[in-house]
């Protein structure tokens, strides 16, 4: 069996990544924080062919608890997709952030990066096969108002993604990153989707399937010479 594991995968580009990395035949390892019913869903929508795997990915302790226990579990198994897609939004101008926000931010998306990521190398390593798919944002490229704290975090981790596939693509190890733009998800809450379609070449919001899909291709064996990139999916903005 082949295992995949998804942090944040209870709901949106989460969810899709899990459906997608499902049919490509992988049992697959839903993570989430808080809302364990929607993680159920996730299951539901693989078939129960997963497993659900609770815990704070900013929380060290909590992260090598229960990576640890899984793989007291499986001896003779490893993680050989890991999808670094959790993380939160807490916007503000910069004049007004307060520190908590900023922290909260960095803390789920960079800290839990290397939080998930540095336990599971090494079995990748050891087995010359591994993927390692990075969830960033538009806002780490170009940068958006009111987001400095998440462009910030999104732009080191892609930063991260360039400099781990150096140190591992030797080893049958690739490392990549997914840039979106407005994927339809309740991440886009209260935003102005008429305004915002008109700054889109494309005219419209990306789909999470759209986004899974490019996952998956990262994923497979047909990506095997695509390491330390940053694939924007924005729809030509």
């Amino acid at each position: 069996m082949r295992y995949a594991l998804v942090t944040g995968g209870s709901r949106g580009i989460g969810r899709a990544i899990c459906i997608e990395l499902h049919r490509m035949g992988y049992f697959v390892l839903v993570n989430y924080l808080s809302r364990e019913q929607e993680a159920r869903r996730t299951l539901e929508c693989i078939g129960g062919e997963g497993e659900l795997m609770p815990f704070d990915v900013g929380d060290a302790a909590a992260v090598s608890e229960a990576l640890s226990a899984w793989s007291a579990a499986h001896p003779d198994q490893y993680i050989e997709v890991l999808v670094n897609n959790a993380g939160i939004r807490r916007d503000n101008l910069m004049l007004w952030m307060e520190e908590g926000d900023w922290m909260d931010v960095i803390r789920t998306s960079l800290d839990g990066f290397y939080n998930v990521t540095r336990p599971l190398l090494q079995p990748m390593v050891l087995h010359k096969f591994g993927r390692i798919i990075n969830i960033a944002s538009l806002s780490g490229r170009k940068g958006l108002p009111g987001q400095t704290n998440y462009s910030a975090a999104k732009g080191g981790l892609m930063a991260a993604t360039k400099a781990l596939a150096c140190e591992i693509g030797r080893k049958g190890v690739t490392v990549n990153a997914v840039a979106p733009g407005f994927i339809r998800t309740d991440m886009l809450e209260g935003l102005d989707e008429k305004e915002l379609k008109k700054t889109i070449p494309a005219a419209r919001f990306g789909e999470p399937e759209e986004v899974a899909a490019l996952v998956g291709f990262l994923a497979s064996e047909k990506a095997s010479y695509i390491s330390g990139e940053c694939i924007g999916i924005t729809g030509g903005l």
